[in-house]
């Protein structure tokens, strides 16, 4: 499921998606059109802009949180010019279903948008490096975020985008053991318990960000 106000950019997704393989069924373009869509067809995956009619405020993000509210762990990637913080963290940390934020000027080829959709419908996350970034500078003088040292917030903002211990030491050139201490300690600091899930560490990070 598709929700766009621009008719060109929907119209450009919807056939992208197809050609890749997807059903579409339902691409809208306002807040309440999303919500009843959402809840009437439950898609495997919505992607959702921020800004739509009737007040091009937040209503997207809105009708998604609606949304996961009546379906718990539906699937939503949010595609935006911008970063709305506080329903994005509202959306990234109530811990259940995929999860992913997009930044339309940074998806540079249709493989990258079409990869972040498939594994977010898989229930991974998908995240902008720069959307982490300003989760976290907006937390940085939390006493325990004030704790990690440069690496260690360099390792939680890869952490955050969704990636593997493996790729978090191929992106900083880190033996696998090295990134291991790095996540220990992270969970450590923050107060979390460790856990071999992608996913789950993720929105456990997200969640403490969320909560102060």
């Amino acid at each position: 499921m598709l929700a766009e106000d621009l008719h060109l950019l929907r119209e450009g997704l919807v056939a992208l998606l197809r050609a890749h393989g997807f059903e579409v069924v339902a691409a809208v373009e306002s807040g309440p059109e999303l919500l009843a869509a959402l809840v009437g067809e439950r898609p495997d995956v919505a992607v959702v802009d921020v800004r739509l009619p009737p007040t091009f405020t937040d209503e997207g993000l809105q009708a998604a949180l609606a949304a996961r509210r009546q379906v718990p762990g539906l699937p939503v990637l949010v595609l935006s010019q911008h970063v709305e913080q506080l329903y994005a963290r509202e959306l990234l940390a109530d811990g259940s279903g995929g999860v992913g934020y997009l930044l339309k000027d940074r998806v540079f080829n249709g493989e990258q948008f079409v990869d972040a959709v498939r594994r977010v419908a898989a229930g991974g996350t998908a995240m902008d490096p720069e959307v982490i970034a300003r989760l976290l500078a907006s937390n940085a003088r939390n006493e325990p975020l004030g704790r990690l040292t440069p690496r260690e917030r360099e390792v939680l903002e890869l952490m955050a985008e969704g990636r593997s211990n493996a790729a978090i030491g191929q992106r900083l050139f880190l033996s696998d053991s090295a990134v291991g201490k790095h996540t220990a300690s992270i969970f450590t600091k923050l107060g979390l318990a460790p856990s071999d899930d992608d996913n789950r560490r993720v929105l456990a990070v997200l969640a403490f960000l969320n909560s102060k």
